[in-house]
């Protein structure tokens, strides 16, 4: 077994000491500081991996050199639980004749476990940083803080990251923010960007160990918004539309939002879905109290149990001192909105629909009972019935989030909208990024109507953006669009008769209907429209219920 960093050098060897095999080894360099990177030995399982990132297994002469031709090889790369960064590989070789199909199922089976150990020794760590960086953290508001771990990558802060880059002075042309290249003595010299002063940095470490990194900056002065202004930015008067389609969308949410029930949000990626969360708890009772988001895909296994029920002290190794409450129990008294819930593991679902059935949690660790109360909206871009079906959701917890489901409708089926969304997204970029006078010409906004847009409202606002920053003249013009594929014949007729956009009606309104068992009552719900409606457009679209 052969342990090596991210340039194919050997780091460690294991296994049998047998004369013969040691012999073998030594014959082809296979030791401490050689290098089997594919650049210098050609073919082979080390460099191989390591030039593709995927696992592989190497028998016999598919190896590029003569010399280790008597061997069979498998390895899997060793990436880094945070980033995904290659930073090594793990390898299994052998004589030939000691060839076994499960190498390489080994090797896999290593990698990860080493994967899984270096991600439980870093979430040690950054809470090791937490729980030293509680007393350093400002009593007041006043601050934007931001924790830096041993690798000088960013993982939490007070506020949203963009907000913060953006009161700091950050270039609008850098996306994330930056890290800080780590080191035990002033970490930040070599990669600190000019808008972050070194006075706002400060190491911290205990006990010999270089922990991190703290950021404590002071916001700017700002001018007080009242909550009333923030609540009618972001109420459903915010969702810009004209179809009637999202016009009937935004009403059955207006009619729920006065209500306690769970609301199931239904649509593809981009089309809006926690700007109706939030238009959801806004138009609330519990408009005053929290609104909790949390992104079910964007925080591993391990992390998520404690984040969503938060944990008790000693719960495990690293755990704060006192125990931290969990986004759930933060939420109590308001609504939670939770992201990609179709991630949700099998295994913390129980615990979810015991939180909605009963209005109780426990934390991690913990024996003893805590009462919640908050309202759940949900949103996901998957087909549950289909992930039930798979046994990947639990049928119980589906029909507990789907007392109100709320199907978003894709862009392309609202074409009308694009003429709106186009006019805001151009007052927004002329006010961000200080444009002049600028606008899309009728023949432009006619090709961008007939574009499928399959990252629906959020491609488009990019879109139009990319268009404003690199136009040359005032008038967006089609010859400004020749880098995207458009359907030109917008107005095209099918052979049924139909034109493309009421065969999108058809196909929704039929595939809505056969995930609802041929039930027309329940098929209205899903659509946000009266019964009688889908009736007449089962008729006009020659739709049989069963």
């Amino acid at each position: 077994m052969v342990l090596t960093d991210a340039d194919g050098i050997v780091l460690r060897l294991e296994g049998d000491t047998k004369i013969a095999l040691r012999n073998a080894v030594e014959k082809t360099h296979l030791l401490p500081g050689s290098n089997w990177s594919e650049t210098v030995c050609g073919t082979n399982a080390i460099g191989t991996a390591l030039e593709t990132g995927q696992p592989l297994q190497v028998h016999a002469t598919e190896h590029f050199c003569s010399g280790i031709q008597r061997w069979t090889c498998s390895a899997s790369v060793i990436r880094d639980p945070i980033d995904g960064a290659v930073i090594g590989s793990i390898d299994l070789s052998g004589l030939s004749d000691s060839y076994g199909r499960q190498a390489l199922a080994l090797a896999i089976s290593a990698a990860a476990r080493i994967e899984a150990q270096l991600l439980q020794m870093e979430m040690e760590a950054r809470y090791r940083l937490l729980d030293q960086c509680f007393w350093l953290l400002p009593p007041s508001d006043r601050h934007h803080a931001v924790l830096f771990d041993s690798a000088g990558r960013p993982f939490k802060a007070n506020g949203e990251i963009t907000q913060i880059m953006r009161d700091l002075g950050a270039p609008k042309c850098e996306p994330n923010f930056p890290q800080l290249r780590s080191a035990d003595d002033r970490p930040w010299d070599a990669s600190r960007p000019a808008w972050i002063k070194e006075e706002w940095l400060r190491p911290v470490d205990h006990d010999g160990e270089h922990l991190g990194t703290i950021m404590v900056a002071p916001k700017a002065a700002a001018r007080t918004v009242s909550p009333s202004a923030q609540n009618s930015a972001r109420t459903f008067g915010n969702i810009i539309h004209r179809s009637p389609k999202m016009h009937a969308v935004v009403e059955k949410c207006r009619r729920v939002a006065w209500t306690s029930a769970p609301v199931l949000l239904l649509g593809e990626t981009g089309v809006g879905k926690e700007i109706f969360a939030q238009g959801l708890h806004t138009a609330s009772p519990r408009r005053d109290q929290p609104f909790i988001v949390v992104n079910c895909g964007s925080i591993s296994r391990d992390l998520l149990a404690s984040e969503l029920f938060g944990y008790v002290d000693g719960a495990f190794t690293g755990a704060r001192r006192g125990g931290m409450a969990g986004k759930i129990e933060t939420a109590s008294g308001g609504s939670l909105f939770l992201d990609e819930i179709g991630e949700l593991p099998l295994d913390l679902q129980p615990m979810l629909l015991r939180a909605l059935e009963s209005g109780e949690i426990s934390r991690v660790g913990e024996a003893t009972v805590r009462k919640v109360d908050f309202r759940l909206i949900a949103a996901t871009n998957r087909d549950l019935d289909a992930e039930v079906n798979a046994q990947r959701f639990r049928k119980d917890l589906y029909y507990r989030l789907a007392v109100v489901p709320i199907a978003i409708p894709p862009l392309r089926e609202r074409p009308d909208d694009i003429p709106m969304l186009v006019d805001h997204f151009v007052a927004q970029a002329r006010t961000r990024y200080g444009l002049g006078d600028c606008r899309f010409s009728p023949e432009a906004l006619a090709l961008l109507q007939g574009h499928d847009w399959p990252g629906n409202v959020r491609e488009l606002r990019n879109r139009v953006e990319s268009l404003l920053l690199t136009s040359a003249g005032e008038v967006i013009e089609p010859s400004d669009l020749a880098d995207l594929s458009f359907r030109t014949e917008v107005h095209a007729r099918t052979d049924l008769g139909l034109s493309l956009t009421e065969v999108t009606e058809r196909d929704l309104i039929a595939r809505t209907l056969r995930s609802c068992n041929g039930n027309v009552a329940a098929t209205a719900s899903a659509l946000g429209l009266a019964k009688s409606t889908v009736y007449a457009k089962l008729r006009h679209y020659q739709i049989r219920a069963d």
